[in-house]
């Protein structure tokens, strides 16, 4: 893997020389848009309306646009004199518990890998904050973009999530939400005992992108020139009566519990 971003963890006086890298990638298929009656891949070109010609990219920059069509440019140079230290290095702000970050402002996952000479410092912060339970909230700017992050400990590394500031977080008040229904005792405790039926372990393993492995098999079918089935679409309706809704959905998460029982202890034999 490539480092994103080279820099410090600085926790108190003490650097930590790091170097970021992107802990997820995206496995979704990608498609291309082709010219049908040649399947030609499209071309797409920054072309100027005014010069009425393509623009190459010695030619493109980056502009603000402060009012309705008019820019300010903003250059390599302007940005690398921005008096913001940030820039490379990732201050820790605050300690505070996984429990208190509402998952909301999560944006994406990187790793932190110590650099030549931060080693022992990476190993004390790493044990020092897995031993608290506690995690980091800090500031970084990577790409340009000055985000909050949260620093914590996943086996044995530390990962740091980016986050969205408080003011970028939607309220749902904005939502058109109906009024509280009025809701029987006997359909909570259904509802409750339909998610104890349902709860288990968090497996990352145990799930799967079904849609990706369909489309798949969509894509070997055409390569092989065999004739794709599809699947009619479940109808959605009104559920009528919530209550029974409920309770066949209890019998149907029990047998498989059930299910999934035996298959653990057939491989366990």
């Amino acid at each position: 893997m490539r480092p994103l971003w080279k820099g410090a963890l600085s926790f108190g006086l003490v650097n930590i020389p790091v170097r970021l890298y992107a802990a997820t990638e995206s496995k979704g298929l990608k498609f291309r848009f082709l010219h049908e009656p040649c399947l030609t891949p499209i071309k797409y070109q920054k072309h100027c309306p005014t010069c009425g010609r393509e623009v190459p990219p010695e030619e493109i920059v980056r502009g603000y646009e402060y009012q309705r069509g008019r820019f300010v440019i903003i250059r390599e140079e302007d940005l690398e004199r921005i008096p913001v230290k940030t820039t490379r290095s990732i201050d820790i702000l605050d300690f505070v518990s996984l429990t208190e970050i509402d998952p909301v402002y999560y944006d994406r996952t990187y790793y932190l890998e110590p650099a030549e000479g931060g080693e022992k410092a990476y190993a004390l912060l790493l044990q020092a904050m897995e031993g608290a339970g506690r995690v980091a909230i800090a500031r970084i700017v990577i790409r340009n973009k000055e985000s909050l992050a949260a620093v914590r400990v996943r086996e044995g590394c530390l990962v740091l999530e980016t986050m969205f500031w408080a003011d970028e977080i939607r309220s749902p008040a904005e939502l058109n939400l109906p009024r509280q229904p009025e809701l029987h005792e006997k359909e909570i405790q259904m509802a409750r005992s339909l998610i104890e039926n349902l709860s288990a372990p968090f497996v990352p393993d145990k799930y799967g992108d079904e849609y990706r492995r369909a489309l798949l098999e969509v894509i070997e079918a055409k390569i092989e020139g065999e004739e794709v089935v599809g699947v009619e679409p479940e109808p959605v309706g009104k559920v009528v009566d919530l209550m029974a809704a409920l309770e066949e959905s209890i019998k149907l998460a029990q047998k498989a519990k059930g299910a999934e029982g035996k298959k653990r202890r057939r491989k366990t034999s």
